[in-house]
């Protein structure tokens, strides 16, 4: 083997040169078209423009708020409320929630929350998301809690 015979493992491709004369199949127009607005030099819209549609970013709800459609949003019950409702060793669920009008907009998930008060009554939670306080209020009452805890956004950002 000599020098002059080794080859490269991958072949570089050129890029395509444009406007090379006709010869090349380039000529001419150089692949530009025939004379429009992206045939000059600098020509083409902007970044974002749509023709003369209104924009996506001028679509877009821009003061007061913004509600994302994805978004799951829960309604509160305090458990000095759900003290007084129920009944000592009772069973709540999100139906039990429902008939006791706790629970009044659709498509809607429950959070209880620790509203400071000592509970009482066992209460048997289930079906419905409890704060890290609720639960230990609920135990300590004697009562169960079976659902996921929702942890603290602090905690969360320490995971991460």
């Amino acid at each position: 083997m000599k020098l002059h015979e080794l080859t490269p493992k991958n072949k570089k491709v050129a890029r395509k040169r444009r406007g090379q004369g006709n010869a090349t199949g380039n000529g001419t127009y150089g692949g530009r078209g025939m004379n429009g607005q992206n045939a000059r030099s600098g020509g083409g819209v902007r970044p974002g423009f749509e023709g003369g549609q209104t924009p996506l970013i001028k679509r877009m709800p821009k003061m007061r708020g913004f509600r994302s459609p994805n978004k799951v949003y829960n309604q509160i019950v305090k458990l000095g409320a759900l003290e007084e409702a129920f009944k000592d060793g009772a069973k709540i669920d999100f139906a039990a929630l429902v008939e006791a009008g706790f629970v009044t907009k659709k498509g809607m998930g429950v959070k209880i929350l620790n509203d400071g008060t000592e509970l009482k009554k066992k209460l048997n939670l289930s079906e419905v998301l409890v704060s890290a306080t609720a639960k230990e209020a609920i135990e300590k009452a004697g009562g169960k809690v079976e659902v996921t805890v929702i942890e603290k956004a602090e905690s969360k950002k320490k995971k991460a």
